[in-house]
């Protein structure tokens, strides 16, 4: 067991709490008051900001560096990690250097393609999956050794995130490899944004035929649609993405200037159903550019985020 103080968010998750977390992007270039205002616009309003490492292939500042912006501001940073730019010395010495700062949280993923980004010439790593990332964390945590079997002095003792997607095909494959990231190490996931509710409470429900609910925290993505261009190019243009025609319809049939509101409307009819499945501990509000909005949302939903832990 760790015997260090749980993260902020570990502990609501612990104790039983409907988990609320927000997405924050760092900006493309050095001026950290583009993450510092983006947290002024979450902080107080989410129990952890996930901070995206370099998201959709395109350089930004580091991960790292805006948790620390966050952390110095009072909130709880979780730290993302992708294996596409970095090789298994570079992912070890960095989580390290991550919990030497402070960041308790991480969530590890294996990054968008770099053909998708905006230096598609650029070299992947890739040397390791996400997979063998969250394991990597775990034995780093739990045994005290990197990958090679070296004991650390100071094992990073982090609350290791994972991402799943319950609306790629085939369905039972993803349940499958839910498993093997609890498997690998995962102890909380946070999953692509729901539209398609009846897919994901499928996908929920295979789950916890698996257990696999009672073994893993699980915070299901929302994403509040802001516009007709949104919501054509979340359904058309992003990979892994369900949203039905019920939606598209929905915006599409909302007045001029009252569409955001329908977006917003969705999204929180879409929480309150999420709070209702059994197995779903908690939401994770990407807002894509809109982290003014997140207040909110969570105020509308009435959920009620732990405090930030300084």
């Amino acid at each position: 067991m760790n015997p260090e103080p749980q993260s902020g968010l570990q502990r609501v998750l612990s104790e039983g709490g409907f988990a609320v977390t927000a997405e924050c992007g760092p900006p493309r270039g050095g001026n950290a008051e583009v993450i510092r205002d983006k947290g002024r616009w979450l902080k107080g309003c989410v129990d952890a900001v996930n901070v995206t490492d370099n998201q959709t292939a395109i350089v930004r500042m580091s991960s790292i560096a805006a948790c620390v912006h966050l952390q110095q501001m009072g909130l709880e940073p979780v730290m993302q990690m992708v294996t596409r730019d970095r090789n298994r010395i570079a992912l070890q010495s960095d989580i390290m250097g991550a919990y030497s700062l402070g960041i308790r949280n991480i969530l590890c993923l294996s990054g968008d393609h770099q053909t998708f980004g905006s230096q598609p010439d650029a070299m992947n790593v890739f040397d390791i999956d996400s997979i063998n990332l969250l394991r990597a964390v775990q034995t780093m945590r739990d045994e005290g050794r990197d990958m090679s079997g070296y004991e650390l002095d100071g094992p990073p003792r982090m609350f290791i995130g994972a991402v799943a997607n319950p609306f790629a095909d085939p369905l039972d494959y993803h349940v499958i490899r839910l498993a093997k990231k609890i498997e690998a190490g995962a102890d909380f996931i946070q999953t692509q944004c729901v539209y398609n509710l009846e897919r994901f409470k499928e996908w929920m429900r295979l789950a916890r035929e698996e257990g696999l609910t009672d073994r893993v925290h699980i915070l299901a993505g929302v994403t509040p649609l802001r516009s007709l261009r949104m919501t054509q190019h979340m359904a058309s243009k992003v990979a892994g993405m369900d949203v039905p025609d019920s939606v598209r319809k929905r915006m599409a049939g909302a007045p001029r200037g009252k569409v955001a509101e329908e977006g917003t409307r969705i999204c929180l009819e879409t929480i309150a159903e999420l709070r209702q499945i059994e197995g779903v501990h908690g939401v994770h509000i990407m807002a894509i550019g809109g982290e003014e909005k997140v207040s909110e949302i969570v105020e509308a939903a009435g959920l009620t985020p732990g405090p930030a832990v300084a």
